[in-house]
């Protein structure tokens, strides 16, 4: 792919170690060993190619878009509408990753129940949820500020702003159990491109808050999901 191909999206790789991105990345076994995994809401595809090159078996889904998108052999790629629910799939899948998609769905219950039924037995979903709780949202609001950004907590093309709670409820309705969360961080490094090494400081330490109080300073949630009884 290159690279003016791969810069037309506002959704991109995030390599703090604090970002969705990367804790993904550490919740999956380091060695796919074959296992397959699906990955939703997949963009032009950089954790795909992640997770492939660990031996996982790859299956990206992504929106119907205008502009080429090109995939290595090895992670199968498909287009569909993923407000329609899944696209016909063989088999079952060990892990669904859903990260940074949900907010976007007019009836992300319903893409919820099919990844439900596509779960092989002791299978994960992982998704990062945005925090409509966050102390940056709550003060943009209190200020009467709603801005329309390109991506993060205020991105354009949210459909829905959810909390803690929200997304938990969403979650159990549909079939699934959060078996474990982490936080991100707001992402001070961006912010700051001109001061990486602040904008790290700064991630470390909010770390630290993010961690102790998820519900006030949690930028995005990271769950991993079981299937619940």
């Amino acid at each position: 792919m290159s690279e003016s191909e791969i810069g037309s999206s506002p959704y991109v790789l995030k390599p703090q170690p604090h970002s969705s991105h990367s804790i993904l990345q550490r919740l999956l076994p380091r060695e796919g060993a074959g296992r397959r995994l699906l990955d939703l809401g997949c963009a032009d595809g950089y954790l795909s190619r992640i997770f492939a090159a660990r031996g996982f078996s790859v299956t990206a889904i992504d929106a119907p878009s205008a502009r080429p998108r090109s995939f290595p052999s090895e992670i199968h790629f498909l287009e569909a509408d993923l407000d329609q629910g899944l696209p016909a799939l063989e088999g079952t899948y060990d892990y669904v990753i859903c990260a940074d998609l949900l907010e976007h769905l007019r009836d992300p219950g319903r893409l919820l129940r099919d990844v439900r039924a596509r779960l092989a037995p002791g299978g994960r979903l992982l998704a990062s949820l945005p925090n409509s709780g966050n102390i940056y949202f709550r003060l943009n609001v209190l200020a009467g500020r709603f801005p329309l950004d390109d991506r993060g907590l205020f991105d354009r093309t949210h459909v829905h702003f959810y909390m803690w709670k929200g997304w938990n409820e969403l979650l159990n309705r549909n079939g699934f159990r959060i078996a474990a969360v982490e936080a991100t961080v707001i992402p001070f490094s961006l912010a700051a491109p001109d001061h990486p090494g602040l904008g790290s400081a700064l991630e470390s330490l909010y770390s630290v808050a993010a961690r102790a109080w998820k519900k006030l300073f949690a930028y995005q949630f990271v769950v991993s999901c079981s299937i619940s009884a």
